[in-house]
């Protein structure tokens, strides 16, 4: 096997069991009370849980691999010891039993700062309301190498595939992106493409069902710009790169809601290799590359345009105009 099949396996199956945790904790732990009462401590469990596994997994293929997370255990030893216990019990349902401080030490490999030429970044639960709701939520995870990323995965547990939920998406760069069931690795994968629309009038937009995560209204003004129609499709976490890169929308806008935000790496790594290596485009608000050379965060970059490529910059050209219109 060579050295990028073992890191894409690795990958593949570190994102498996993380989706199997989040999965139980989703069907077991989250309830209509939890919601009613905005309870976030099930996906604080499953969040730890999953870094834990993805972590555990690195560490045995590829002890010297750093990983960028986005969790650390400082909040968990300092929360009441059931929290610590429910995940200990999950890490340790999935891997045959785990102690307390490795669970910890596992959820704190995560904390490398992104400065080393290669590294994995990891979202445990992109979409957290979206987990509770009982809807759609990602598990991220990508291998960067010199600020590219050149791996990635994206494990989406109620995301459908052959009619079927549970769907997960690789890719390599410089090969395909994939999709095959997450719950069952002996159906092999199979190609995706974008749509490759000829017009952005023809496109259907992705975007956040929560509007603190993108400006819909300013989503809504560039779809009219561009004579969109359609309905939008709007789902939770890097689903979104998954609906783009397989051709069920061809617009995905993450526009800016402050000016001083910055994107977290571990949002966008794995979602973005997924469109571009379906023949998709993936920039910034401005058009510019998504720079991954700047630690934790996108420094660089303002908000974040995945396409199906070719009209990419028509859909740029169209976010300047609104931006301009605004004054911003």
């Amino acid at each position: 096997m060579s050295d990028r099949n073992r890191e894409l396996a690795c990958a593949e199956a570190a994102v498996r069991a993380a989706a199997r945790v989040c999965r139980s904790v989703q069907e077991n732990l989250v309830d209509h009370a939890s919601v009613e009462k905005r309870d976030k401590s099930p996906v604080t469990v499953a969040d730890f849980a999953s870094q834990a596994i993805v972590c555990a997994a690195l560490e045995d293929a590829l002890p010297g691999d750093p990983v960028v997370g986005e969790e650390d255990a400082a909040s968990l030893r300092s929360s009441p010891p059931e929290l610590l216990e429910q995940v200990v019990r999950l890490v340790g349902a999935e891997r045959g039993g785990s102690a307390p401080e490795a669970v910890l030490a596992w959820i704190d490999r995560g904390g490398s700062d992104a400065s080393a030429p290669r590294y994995w970044t990891l979202d445990p639960i992109d979409g957290t309301k979206g987990f509770l709701r009982g809807e759609q939520y990602a598990i991220a995870l990508a291998l960067l190498e010199d600020g590219r990323v050149t791996v990635g995965a994206l494990g989406c547990p109620n995301l459908e595939v052959d009619g079927r939920p549970g769907a997960l998406f690789t890719a390599v760069r410089g090969g395909p992106a994939q999709v095959r069931p997450l719950w069952d690795d002996a159906v092999p994968a199979r190609r995706i493409e974008v749509d490759a629309v000829a017009s952005p009038s023809q496109a259907r937009f992705c975007e956040s069902v929560e509007s603190g995560h993108s400006n819909q209204s300013d989503s809504a003004r560039i779809a009219a710009d561009l004579g969109i129609e359609r309905e939008p499709v709007r789902i939770d976490s890097q689903c979104k790169y998954a609906t783009v890169a397989r051709g069920d929308a061809s617009i995905y806008l993450r526009l800016p809601t402050r000016a001083d935000y910055r994107e977290k790496i571990w949002d966008h790594a794995a979602g973005a290799l997924v469109v571009e290596c379906a023949g998709g485009r993936v920039s910034d608000a401005f058009g510019e590359p998504l720079d991954f050379t700047h630690g934790r965060t996108l420094e660089r970059n303002r908000g974040v345009v995945a396409t199906s490529g070719a009209i990419h910059d028509e859909v740029i050209a169209a976010v300047a105009r609104n931006r301009d219109a605004k004054g911003d």
